[in-house]
């Protein structure tokens, strides 16, 4: 018997193998580089700007507290302007948050393989404008104390909510939204958890990741639950890019009122949405590209993948804007050709004309591949695009109220500082939750990236000689 084990193993070592790279030395500085941003000490910049954005996500929550101790009263809210900048946030913060999904779930779907170097800050980035977009509903009904009146349960006056009304459907659509967006941004940083589990120096550092990560082993049984649960909750999550934004748009065009009452708004606000989350993912990432030296991590060629997307999205975005203008005059309805031309030409002309040119005119730049490659101008572009969208859903709320049917009933709309704050308090929350997020968690999936790179596969070597050396012969 030990005799045949002898010759059996003589058999196995004498098998011809191909020629295989070391890969964990060629690809350790990518752990290296990610994890020491965690690892590191965080540097004096941070400091600062968590400390200013802090302050202001401060003061934010002191103009909630202001309002629910006083009454909504001091907003600048009216008869008919009953919907203003509360709903106006709740609606931008809520298209921010779609880049996420679409960057991690249908592109994941469609293989491709640029989104591993942004998808990991995108989700997260997802995850806080929910947060952020939750607290204006919450706080416009006045009575923050009864808004668990919209949940499906029969409160204390057996009354159970009205389902037909698309409140309601926002209810359910946004938490099915954060739900599955929570979960498939946690399932894909287990890897990344283990890695800093294995890494950490610290007692409570070690402990605290080695129970964030489920005792992830990187064993193939492991990877391919891992991939297949990956593979479910993308293909879960991609109808919800489509149904939540379409959702959050039939709470206007379910109306009568002109400017609400239309068919176009799920497509139109879907492409919006896409639109603003891709705007804000290079906000964010092209500051923490440049401070922590991430260029060979998120490179041109993603900047450049990156704007063209922005460049297609804000044209679909201007035919929306053209195709209402068509609808409206080519209808017989006065009252909604009226609403258009009070957009663009009335008291509230410079809000319009500023979200055309930020969200149409301004993303036609990227047509050219020099300025696709320039920082600066993909970074102004990018901020022109937030901005562009803030200002249309102000237009598409605010103008289309100011003015209904009847002119005795017209009154302007001026926001009150606390309008103002409580909007900038949320700005300095989603920067600060961000910021931690940078700080204690790996902010590009360090799995995801490895996996892609041309080193994985285990017949690559560089060419050259220097590709040579590193070829090694698998002998035991």
């Amino acid at each position: 018997m030990a005799e045949s084990d002898a010759s059996m193993t003589t058999f196995v070592e004498r098998m011809p193998r191909p020629p295989l790279v070391w890969n964990n030395h060629s690809m350790a500085w990518i752990s290296d580089r990610i994890a020491g941003i965690v690892e590191n000490k965080a540097p004096r910049w941070w400091w600062v700007s968590i400390a200013i954005t802090a302050s202001v996500a401060g003061f934010g929550t002191f103009c909630i507290f202001y309002l629910l101790f006083t009454g909504v009263g001091v907003w600048g809210n009216n008869i008919p302007v009953g919907w203003a900048w509360g709903i106006t946030n709740f609606v931008f913060w809520i298209g921010i948050g779609h880049a996420g999904t679409l960057i991690s779930a249908i592109l994941h779907l469609c293989r491709q393989k640029w989104r591993t170097s942004i998808n990991r800050a995108a989700e997260a980035m997802t995850l806080f404008a929910v947060m952020c977009a939750g607290i204006f509903p919450a706080i416009h009904v006045g009575r923050i104390w009864m808004i668990w009146f919209v949940a499906p349960v029969p409160n204390p006056n057996w009354i159970w909510p009205n389902f037909r009304s698309p409140l309601m459907w926002d209810v359910f659509a946004v938490s099915t939204y954060f739900t599955v967006s929570v979960l498939f941004w946690y399932l894909g940083l287990v890897p990344d958890l283990a890695t800093m589990r294995d890494r950490a120096k610290g007692n409570v550092a070690r402990a605290v990741y080695w129970v964030l990560s489920f005792g992830w082993r990187g064993g193939n049984r492991q990877w391919r639950h891992f991939d297949m649960a990956y593979l479910v909750l993308a293909g879960i999550s991609t109808p919800l890019v489509l149904s939540v934004h379409s959702t959050v748009s039939f709470d206007f065009a379910t109306s009568v009122l002109p400017g609400w009452h239309t068919t176009i708004f799920p497509p139109y606000f879907v492409a919006g949405a896409i639109f603003g989350g891709f705007a804000m993912v290079l906000t964010l990432m092209l500051p923490a590209r440049s401070l922590y030296k991430l260029h060979d991590v998120f490179t041109w060629d993603h900047i450049d993948v990156m704007c063209k997307l922005l460049l297609f999205t804000g044209s679909i975005v201007g035919y929306a804007y053209v195709m209402e203008w068509f609808v409206a005059f080519y209808g017989a309805n006065p009252f909604e050709r009226f609403a258009f031309l009070n957009r663009y030409f009335g008291p509230y002309w410079w809000a319009s004309w500023s979200m055309f040119g930020c969200n149409v005119i301004m993303p036609q730049l990227m047509w050219v591949r020099a300025f696709r490659r320039n920082w600066a101008i993909v970074y102004f572009v990018s901020m022109c695009a937030n901005a562009g969208m803030w200002f249309e859903r102000f237009v598409i709320f605010v103008i289309s109220l100011h003015r209904d049917f009847l002119p005795s009933a017209w009154r302007m709309y001026y926001p009150t500082w606390v309008d103002v704050f409580t909007f900038v308090g949320t700005i300095g929350i989603f920067v600060t939750l961000f910021l931690l997020f940078i700080r204690f968690l790996p902010m590009v999936a360090m799995s995801e990236v490895k996996s892609v790179l041309p080193e994985a596969d285990p017949h690559y070597h560089p060419p050259g000689p220097a590709g040579e050396e590193a070829v090694k012969e698998v002998q035991v």
